[in-house]
């Protein structure tokens, strides 16, 4: 892990200037409540719907932020990055927005909707197997061969002050339509690219609510990172939430050590439950990643009863067939 004084932490200043840049690529995403969900958790939530989101995720606002804050001589040689998939297909996005190449390395493993939207917004892919040392290495060779800017998933300040205006964003729709702030935010975390953007706006604007992040009990890294006090990082871990298989890094370490009030876990059971009462009672597609906010605030109704909850549903981009109560 780096020492704090050489890592490029991005600063709130870095997010307005990212909501401006990506302002014409990105849609202004709803909040959406259910009161039969508020009902069975004990608390009043409000779902920041990254599903309907441009590419179906929030990363294409952190990798829109990367791209289109390219020189024209860096876009020239094109964008890289490894990703299981929405990194993935929001980077083809914006690439193509800006008609420079993008060179994806993704896992065989990933779900072929999220292959074919890679393609599909011209993104170039390279296979690897489903570890983050295969995907490493298998990324450095294109990378030598193609000599593109590699935009990290989540490890990139560019896409972290990308991420944080979907926070920025949503304490903005709180004020103007849903009665005013919230005691906490709940999202997802894998490698801390959405809870490091998170951390980095709610730090300036409102430091008071708390940031509570959710990670799949067989993909706990983050949760056992946290509570040693450093990173502990897992090769391949096996999860149906498959966009959170990844380890923290050192920029993303920052903010999740420095910012976060806990890291709660839940079961693949409980993941696949919450996803399922999401889908039946707000009639949303989401993705099994999404749904460890809702898991987790169901198995802690103590932590959460009472409270303002915002929940962010970080995408969309779902094999619908082969969703996970469909699988003997």
């Amino acid at each position: 892990m780096k020492d704090t004084d050489t890592l490029d932490i991005p600063t709130f200043g870095d997010v307005i200037a990212a909501h401006e840049r990506i302002a014409p690529y990105i849609h202004r995403t709803p909040v959406l409540t259910s009161s039969f969900l508020n009902a069975r958790a004990g608390c009043e939530m409000f779902f920041k719907c990254e599903n309907f989101q441009k590419a179906g995720a929030f990363k294409v606002r952190g990798a829109s932020n990367a791209v289109f804050g390219l020189s024209d001589a860096q876009a020239e040689r094109g964008v890289a990055t490894h990703s299981s998939g929405n990194h993935a297909l929001s980077l083809s996005y914006a690439a193509g927005r800006r008609g420079i190449p993008c060179h994806v390395v993704m896992p065989h493993t990933a779900p072929e909707a999220k292959k074919d939207a890679v393609r599909g917004y011209g993104g170039i892919i390279t296979e690897c197997e489903p570890s983050t040392s295969s995907r490493e290495e298998v990324f450095a060779k294109v990378q030598a061969e193609t000599g593109a800017d590699f935009v990290h998933p989540y490890n990139d300040p560019r896409v972290i002050a990308g991420q944080g205006t979907c926070a920025r964003e949503m304490m903005a729709q709180m004020d103007e339509a849903h009665g005013g702030p919230l005691d906490m935010i709940v999202a997802p975390i894998g490698g801390g690219g959405m809870i490091s953007g998170t951390c980095l706006t709610l730090s300036h604007i409102a430091p008071e609510v708390k940031i509570i992040a959710a990670e799949p009990e067989q993909a706990d890294d983050a949760a056992r990172s946290f509570r040693a006090g450093h990173i502990i990082a897992d090769d391949a871990p096996n999860t149906v939430a498959d966009g959170l298989k990844v380890p923290l890094k050192d920029l993303t370490w920052h903010f999740v050590s420095n910012h976060v009030t806990d890291i709660l876990t839940a079961s693949e059971q409980e993941i696949v439950d919450a996803m399922r009462l999401t889908w039946q009672r707000m009639k949303i597609v989401m993705e099994p990643s999404c749904a460890v906010p809702l898991a987790v605030i169901l198995k802690n109704p103590d932590v959460f009863a009472g409270k303002r909850v915002g929940v962010v549903i970080t995408g969309g981009n779902v094999d619908l067939g082969k969703l996970p109560w469909m699988q003997s």
